[in-house]
């Protein structure tokens, strides 16, 4: 017999069961679901709306389905369709029909919604410690590739002499971004639903801040309605989850191009590689690939729970069912992509050599070549037009910028002096830039120190809030009455 079924005359067809039941994917809640539970019931003894010795009884019977989950000896149900419904089967089988009342005075839909906020605020800190630790492994390589030059490049075509430290600082700051939109979101996801019942509120005098409180919310959903069809703040996470995996994405390219023989840049520790089948040569840097491949599977949950909610009328409606197996697989994916990446990044040798080589081989020192006739009073222009024209003749000839003797130099322009071959060396070129921003030395060194100092603001607001809501925290909540 269903929990629900008084109304109905037929069991339900086997195919429905199976159609419509959420265990097989949302039992991965049942820490919150307890503990959610324990809150309500606390809360109901507080308000009088059970008595005390009933209010233990389900407390203890709680906790001793959560050490059985624990130890092994419990499987859950299809028949019972939802992670709710059979821990509360579970209840009224260990104490009796008094576990029955745990239900009063809220439905499913708030209970669901309040699982699903308590789940995504544990994992969004996780998400977020491994973003901070991916963050740090950059920052250490960034500070130990000061001197190391590399083309730097838009369109795929080498530009401009860069730091590699620098290069790896713009990731930092994207990973800050990604940090920084996290935590706002967890904002939205910290506040309570419980007690919004099925869509209209309760009868019963409950205190929904005492559970917020308990629960260590920050607030409450004023209006019911919204608080059991409000699915927000999964989205808000999914798409900051699908901005950072963009971001880990273009990592990944990066690496992999880098890791090639055509570049020779890096090389990825062999722990973190793969071989062939066929060629034993091979060493494939399938890691990044994944996390590049799996980026779309993040960006599919995101349109698919857009896709759900956009014509849903008010309040709860099965669709909503949706919500979790897109929320669960991006929260696996991405803290499977963050946890790996940061031993790949830390354990990275830079070929330092095979950079600066690069460097020398390309004209990314000719905006340098213009800037030095515009310091020789020559507008920018013109100057433009006079490097354009070298660059040619290079190509032509096979050499570079700096294979040319002053002779040659000065065919382009008599404003070219002996003085220009310390103004084209990659690192005089790289350290002439030292506007705010820029890949000279002293200023990786600041962005670096700056970043530093917000790594160390982010660390501290995990441990507080961590300490505070974890769900381990959290399983005492009923003890106090």
């Amino acid at each position: 017999m269903k929990l629900w079924g008084g109304r109905f005359t037929k069991p339900t067809n086997q195919l429905v069961e199976e159609y419509t039941a959420s265990i097989s994917f949302d039992q991965q809640m049942w820490r919150q679901d307890i503990v959610g539970s324990l809150a309500h019931v606390a809360m109901l003894g507080k308000c009088g709306i059970l008595p005390m010795d009933e209010v233990k009884q389900i407390i203890a019977g709680l906790k001793k389905v959560k050490e059985k989950i624990e130890r092994g000896q419990v499987t859950f149900q299809v028949a019972h369709e939802d992670v709710h419904m059979n821990i509360e089967k579970l209840l009224i089988e260990e104490i009796g029909p008094i576990g029955g009342k745990l239900h009063t005075g809220r439905s499913r839909n708030d209970q669901v919604a309040l699982d699903m906020h308590l789940y995504l605020r544990e994992k969004m800190l996780e998400l977020i410690q491994l973003a901070a630790y991916l963050q740090n492994a950059l920052l250490d390589q960034a500070a130990n590739n000061l001197d190391t030059v590399m083309p730097g490049y838009t369109h795929l075509q080498r530009a401009q002499p860069v730091l590699f430290g620098y290069h790896l600082m713009a990731y930092v700051s994207m990973l800050q971004r990604d940090m920084e939109r996290l935590q706002d979101a967890w904002k939205r996801v910290n506040v309570l639903p419980l007690g919004a019942g099925a869509l209209a509120g309760t009868t019963f005098p409950i205190d929904r801040e005492f559970v917020a409180e308990l629960l260590q919310f920050d607030g409450v959903y004023l209006n019911s309605m919204d608080a059991v069809s409000d699915r927000d703040f999964i989205v808000e996470f999914l798409s900051a989850a699908s901005l950072l995996m963009a971001h880990l994405s273009r990592l990944c390219e990066e690496l992999v191009m880098w890791s090639s023989q055509e570049f020779s840049f890096i090389e990825l520790d062999d722990a973190f590689c793969t071989g062939s089948s066929i060629m034993p040569q091979k060493k494939n840097p399938d890691v990044a690939e994944l996390v590049r491949g799996k980026t779309g599977r993040v960006y599919g949950n995101l349109i698919g729970i857009l896709t759900v909610l956009k014509g849903l009328p008010l309040a709860y409606n099965k669709d909503m069912q949706e919500d979790k197996e897109g929320m669960f697989d991006t929260v696996a994916t991405l803290h499977g992509a963050l946890a790996l990446l940061t031993p790949m990044i830390e354990t990275m040798q830079v070929n330092k050599q095979r950079m600066r080589q690069a460097v020398a081989e390309d004209f990314s020192n000719a905006t340098d070549l213009a800037d030095y006739l515009v310091t020789k009073n020559l507008p920018f222009r013109q100057a433009h037009e006079v490097v354009g024209r070298a660059v040619l003749y290079c190509i032509e000839q096979k050499k570079y910028l700096l294979d040319l003797s002053l002779e040659e130099f000065q065919r382009f322009s008599p404003l070219i002096d002996a003085d220009v071959y310390q103004a084209l060396d990659a690192d005089t070129v790289v350290n002439a830039r030292k506007a705010m921003g820029g890949t000279a030395r002293e200023q990786v060194e600041k962005q670096i120190t700056a970043y530093r100092g917000f790594l160390e603001q982010t660390k501290s607001w995990i441990n507080q809030t961590s300490q505070k809501v974890s769900i381990e925290s959290l399983v005492d909540v009923g003890s106090p009455v």
